[in-house]
């Protein structure tokens, strides 16, 4: 049964998020909402979890999953950046986008693209999200919260916690969330290719 944590979007109270990194760690899964939709997370070194990460969500090893970095020093430990891609990535963040890079050694190969080894990742400009991350200490794995066979991220947390809350370890509520995914940017090529158009606005990357 997923417990219900409704933190103060302003002030998020750090008992509450002490709680979701003790079910983080002992193998649960969270909903937590970002700047853009709700997301699932779970603990970057968890096999258990990603693999129900990735059966909640009903998608394969070939779906890019996305690491959730408190800064771009974090993001450059499981990414490889160049000069270029730095700077499209500091105009960038904060904010709404994913981008897809080639992962380092620091990244457990089950996680990245199979064939790529590509791996999505990304700094959320969200209070709530980013208190949970500092307290964490590291990334946290993630997908957008889009149920298998829909569309559309499930952006209310009452929703969530009807829907899922026998598969969840808990349900953050910080107020309203955008019900829009991130825009999504693949840097692993020759040039920046937008994989999809979300709550992120291209024109911030020049694109």
């Amino acid at each position: 049964m997923a417990q219900f944590f409704e933190i103060h979007p302003d002030n998020p109270q750090e008992r509450l998020l002490r709680q979701t990194v003790s079910l983080l760690h002992s193998g649960g899964i969270a909903a937590v909402p970002t700047d853009s939709s709700y997301a699932l997370v779970c603990h970057l070194n968890d096999k258990t979890a990603a693999d129900k990460l990735r059966q909640l969500r009903g998608v394969d090893d070939k779906h890019h999953l996305t690491l959730l970095c408190r800064d771009l020093k974090e993001l450059a430990t499981y990414a490889r950046v160049d000069n270029a891609q730095y700077r499209l990535l500091k105009a960038a963040t904060p904010g709404a986008y994913t981008f897809i890079l080639q992962a380092t050694k620091d990244v457990p190969r089950r996680l990245s693209h199979p064939k790529r080894q590509t791996i999505g990742l990304r700094v959320p400009e969200h209070r709530t999200l980013q208190a949970l991350l500092a307290l964490h200490g590291e990334p946290l794995l993630a997908t957008t919260l889009i149920p298998p066979g829909e569309s559309e991220p499930v952006h209310e947390a009452s929703e969530i916690r009807e829907r899922f809350e026998k598969q969840l370890a808990c349900v953050i509520d910080a107020g309203n969330c955008p019900s829009e995914p991130t825009t999504v940017v693949d840097l692993s090529g020759d040039a920046p290719n937008i994989v999809r158009f979300g709550r992120g606005d291209p024109a911030r990357l020049g694109l």
